[in-house]
């Protein structure tokens, strides 16, 4: 399994464990995140860009898919602010792929990967252009004006979800 860190950041050399940024992780410990390349698209934005990613899951119904996912025939799908758009376009992302070894899997559903001890990269990606790459992983880029209340219909549904950052969504006007 490929497991990858990204960053805005080049040139990380060695990552060490850190206390998780949020509570909501259930993780107490200092640990490294790294996310299974399944889940890699969720992540070819810059690190404060909220998001609403979303894709079809084991116990999704033929109405949400209909519902959220239309006809796509991606893999899965990112929603950002419009606001964002242009900053995602722009953003120059460092992937670093990281020794699957040492880590376990905290939440399979979002690609959630964690080591508690330090880890070297195998291998380094400068990602130029974010949106491309999205697209070639098979992930839809989708831009609204407005989350926070997407995000709750989301939450509400059958999908497989993650709601990234949204601390830092606009709220609604």
């Amino acid at each position: 399994m490929n497991l990858w860190h990204v960053s805005e950041q080049g040139g990380i050399e060695r990552f060490e464990p850190r206390l998780p940024p949020s509570p909501d992780s259930g993780l107490a410990e200092p640990v490294v995140w790294a996310i299974a390349e399944s889940h890699l698209g969720n992540y070819l934005v810059p690190r404060d860009c909220p998001r609403v990613c979303l894709r079809a899951g084991p116990r999704t119904t033929p109405e949400d898919r209909q519902r959220f996912l239309g006809a796509s025939a991606v893999e899965s799908i990112v929603c950002i602010e419009a606001d964002w758009l242009e900053r995602v376009a722009r953003a120059a992302l460092w992937l670093y792929r990281l020794p699957d070894d040492s880590f376990r899997c905290v939440d399979a559903g979002a690609g959630y990967h964690v080591s508690a001890t330090a880890v070297q990269s195998v291998e380094v990606h400068c990602v130029a252009a974010p949106i491309e790459t999205m697209r070639r992983h098979r992930v839809e880029l989708r831009c609204m004006e407005e989350l926070t209340a997407y995000a709750a219909r989301v939450a509400a549904s059958t999908l497989t979800y993650s709601l990234i950052r949204m601390r830092n969504a606009q709220l609604k006007r």
